[in-house]
């Protein structure tokens, strides 16, 4: 077989398993041979680069940044939905199309209305050419480099499609990817993304391609705008035909008839709304029969034939009645308004976060504003927006403090950053939340000093610093509330035991900013003792592997702190023994010596921890985000955007099964 025919063969082979993986969840092949078939793929286009083509499965991510984008107009034009809010509404929109049917029995389809981005993709003879913004309706933005980075679009359509096909979609974030990448921001010391609509839009709308597809984006197809060729007697049709062509069709909708089968929709879709993998606010609601629907038309930018019919509102309008801030376990201060109690979101909200003092600032919160506040499923609620029409010129800016409202010490914020910190090691607010992370099994493994017995310690005024855990008697826990003779001694007896541990348990217990597990071990590898590790410079730092300069300045800053200094001092002194690791040279045969290794999703035989134990003792490092340069990822159950992204890469996947053979090959069945 010649090269363009393989190549031809690789291309129509990957964009079915795509599309069984991305779009049907039901792969047929495995990960390493998906990924066999890509490298082949990419090996005979770098070696007939003119076979190369804007559809082929290697150029989902490629291109350089724009300057800006290019304007596209819509052929048929890009409508948006009016909204109903109550049954009555409802009532008097079935009546309108009841009246133009000429019967009673009309036929729905109600869909879930996504809480995204809409968009335009066209295919010519079935490939994937543009992708555009709904923008006014008539005009929108070209976005097809960032839309070629989701994988569950499609480049080329299976089936026979149409000469010309235009689809409508929505782009989304999935709540479990927003998540994810709001910890993976987090992780690296960044600001995390308020919600998923507005990282969706935002990120759909990044000027480099590159930076869309570091993003967890998702699209549904929901309408068909203009198609060559192929006609439609019901808007139930389309979906099926949507589908077959491999585009990815939300499977949630009904089929109903009538007023009453619109209402059992809503309610069925409003009582798991918040059990759904995305955002959603409300039910559409679209009359099936494409002739009644061509017979009602539209007004202004909405069709008569559909429409919102929205949910109880998760966002209302309230009054700020003040504004403070509140300190965190790490230190970081958080303003927040407290507000006029308002029902929102299935709760009264009394109080809504601010974020920072950046992000205060941007919104120009006041104290006596009204705004707008927002609270979906169990996110914190927070405010979204001031309604400056209604200021009267009573409203007074908040002033942001200085020093820390509890123990007033001077508040710190590195030069880049957003967040005010107190960097007080014994500042009450912090302290019981900073107590509970060193007691944790992987830092110190106190057991049985919990969060609520950490908050008594504190409010008891019997531990101001950690040392001051190891001073604890029985006698001076009696008076504690729920703690009794037996338990105060059970608790004396598990911090006596936590004295013995290892030095990588020690530096992560001592709640070193930007320092987790991971880079404890490192820094306990690197200096071998408390002391070293305390006077170590940022050069000394920053030759430590994974250390970059933000790194080594906040490991620096927080030693540089004469009261961080004190305290490992004074525990050092009341007994704790952090033990040196011990030097052990890998098996040169292992097969992950001097490999770096991601684990994602969860797995049954081993822990974690476990895994990771069994990574380094071969000579392995395991690393929290992918690279090129990952070695191996593992991949457990409900493996997410990590296992996307080592696809993406070309990164080799391994399930658990081959991982366990792997570690196996050294450590023998005894593992």
């Amino acid at each position: 077989m010649d090269a363009a025919a393989r190549i031809t063969e690789l291309r129509a082979q990957l964009a079915h398993h795509s599309h069984r993986y991305y779009v049907l969840d039901r792969p047929e092949i495995s990960d390493a041979a998906y990924d066999a078939l890509l490298r082949e793929l990419e090996a005979l286009e770098r070696a007939h680069p003119q076979l190369v083509t804007p559809d082929s499965p290697t150029q989902r991510v490629g291109g350089q940044a724009l300057e800006k984008f290019a304007k596209v107009t819509h052929r048929q034009q890009m409508l948006s939905l009016a909204n109903v809010f109550d049954d009555q509404e409802l009532t008097d929109f079935d009546e309108r199309i009841v009246k133009a049917a000429g019967h009673g029995d009309v036929a729905y389809v109600c869909e879930p209305k996504m809480d995204g981005l809409a968009i335009e993709l066209v295919y010519e003879a079935g490939r994937f050419v543009q992708a555009s913004t709904r923008g006014d309706g008539v005009i929108g933005e070209d976005v097809t480099a960032n839309l070629k980075t989701i994988k569950s679009v499609p480049l080329t359509l299976l089936g026979k499609p149409p000469a010309l096909l235009e689809v409508r979609g929505e782009v989304f974030i999935k709540k479990a990817d927003f998540k994810r990448m709001n910890e993976q921001l987090l992780a690296q010391g960044e600001e995390p993304f308020v919600n998923p609509r507005n990282s969706a839009a935002g990120s759909l709308r990044q000027l480099d391609p590159k930076l869309t597809a570091s993003r967890p984006l998702s699209l549904y197809v929901y309408e068909v705008g203009v198609v060559d060729g192929r006609g439609f007697e019901t808007h139930a049709e389309k979906l099926g035909y949507l589908a077959e062509l491999g585009l990815p069709v939300n499977p949630k909708r009904y089929e109903v008839k009538g007023r009453q089968g619109v209402r059992d929709a809503y309610a069925s879709l409003l009582a798991e709304r918040h059990a759904l993998p995305y955002e959603i606010d409300g039910l559409v609601v679209k009359v099936d029969e494409l002739k009644l629907r061509s017979s009602l038309g539209q007004v202004s930018k909405s069709p008569r034939w559909a429409v919102a019919y929205k949910f109880p509102p998760e966002e209302l309008e309230t009054k700020v009645l003040g504004i403070s801030v509140t300190v965190g376990r790490t230190g970081a201060v958080t303003p927040a308004a407290d507000l006029q109690p308002v029902f929102v979101g299935g709760v009264t909200v009394s109080r809504a976060t601010l974020h920072n003092e950046d992000e205060l600032r941007r919104k120009d919160v006041r104290v006596g504003d009204w705004v707008f506040v927002r609270r979906a499923g169990d996110v914190i609620p927070e405010v979204v927006k001031v309604i400056t029409e209604r200021r009267d010129g009573s409203q007074q800016p908040f002033t942001f403090p200085t020093a820390c409202p509890v123990c007033q010490t001077a508040l710190t914020r590195a030069e880049d950053g957003v967040i005010w910190r107190c960097p007080s090691p014994s500042c009450p607010a912090k302290l019981a939340g900073r107590l509970r992370h060193f007691a944790t099994r992987t830092a110190m493994d106190v057991d049985g000093l919990g969060d609520k017995l950490c908050e008594a310690l504190v409010e008891a005024g019997l531990v101001r610093r950690f040392s001051d855990l190891y001073a604890l008697t029985p006698q001076r826990l009696a008076g504690l509330e729920r703690l009794g003779e037996k338990s105060a001694q059970n608790l004396v007896e598990a911090i006596a035991q936590s004295k013995r541990t290892t030095l990588r348990r020690f530096i992560y217990a001592l709640g070193i900013p930007e320092v987790g597990e991971s880079t404890a071990k490192a820094l306990a590898e690197a200096f071998r003792s408390p002391q070293a590790l305390m006077d170590a410079d940022e050069a000394q730092l920053q030759a430590v592997r994974d250390i970059g300069p933000e790194m080594a300045k906040a490991i620096r800053g927080h030693f540089a702190h004469e009261e961080n200094r004190a305290e490992v001092t004074a525990l050092l002194a009341a007994g704790v023994e952090p033990e040196a690791p011990a030097v052990i040279a890998a098996p040169a045969s292992s097969p992950f010596a001097g490999k770096t290794v991601v684990l994602t999703g969860t797995l049954a035989k081993l822990s974690r921890e476990q895994a990771t134990e069994a990574i380094e003792r071969q000579g392995g490092k395991v690393s929290g985000s992918v690279s090129k340069k990952t070695h191996y990822v593992v991949a457990g159950e409900e493996a997410g955007s990590k296992l996307l992204k080592a696809k993406e890469l070309g990164v080799p996947v391994l399930d658990e099964a081959a991982f366990l053979a792997l570690l196996q090959t050294v450590s023998g069945p005894g593992l």
